[in-house]
């Protein structure tokens, strides 16, 4: 078997028992053995200031290089005030630094928004998508994924426990996974 196209999760929560997170847990568990997600942490990551570009500090170089390995990128992310957590922000910008050496460019990418509530994050699912065009990034355009009511999709140890929940999940992924293969196939991830 070859090795499996390689896919770097951004959580846009810091929560350690977050839906997002438990979200994206609940995305690599699903996905096709060809594809493996790996959760890149962002938390980490010093506030982008263009002062700093000269001499970035290691966790930005890091954070880039991981980008940039990867065969594409996916969001699971929360929605604060209609719009992404600032963290996430920080990573997308911190990744297309310096001007012209974007990480991003010509990923594959996808979005899955979670909340709690109905609307599913989709305010935040479509900056990210905004986001994801500037960054000249190939975003996955279906399924899309605005996922309302996660609350009741977990167990108490964050195991997926929602019947339905799996199936939407497992149909992203599937997706996803289809999206990504494309463009490793073709070359461009």
């Amino acid at each position: 078997m070859d090795k499996p196209l390689d896919v770097a999760v951004l959580v846009g929560s810091l929560r350690k028992e977050a839906y997002s997170r438990r979200t994206a847990q609940a995305l690599a568990a699903l996905a096709p053995a060809e594809m493996q997600l790996t959760i890149v942490e962002i938390g980490q990551l010093p506030f982008f200031n263009q002062d700093d570009e000269q001499t970035p500090p290691q966790a930005w170089v890091q954070f880039r290089d991981r980008i940039k390995r990867a065969n594409g990128v996916l969001f699971v992310t929360p929605e604060y005030n209609r719009s992404v957590p600032a963290v996430l922000k920080n990573a997308i910008d911190v990744g297309s630094r310096p001007y012209g050496q974007s990480a991003w460019s010509g990923k594959p990418g996808a979005v899955v928004s979670v909340s709690p509530g109905g609307i599913g994050g989709f305010g935040a699912n479509h900056h990210l998508r905004q986001s994801m065009v500037f960054l000249d990034m190939a975003a996955m355009q279906q399924p899309e994924a605005y996922l309302g009511g996660v609350g009741k999709w977990f167990d108490d140890s964050g195991k997926l426990i929602d019947e339905s929940a799996r199936s939407v999940l497992g149909k992203f992924i599937a997706a996803y996974a289809a999206w990504v293969a494309r463009f490793a196939h073709a070359g461009k991830a």
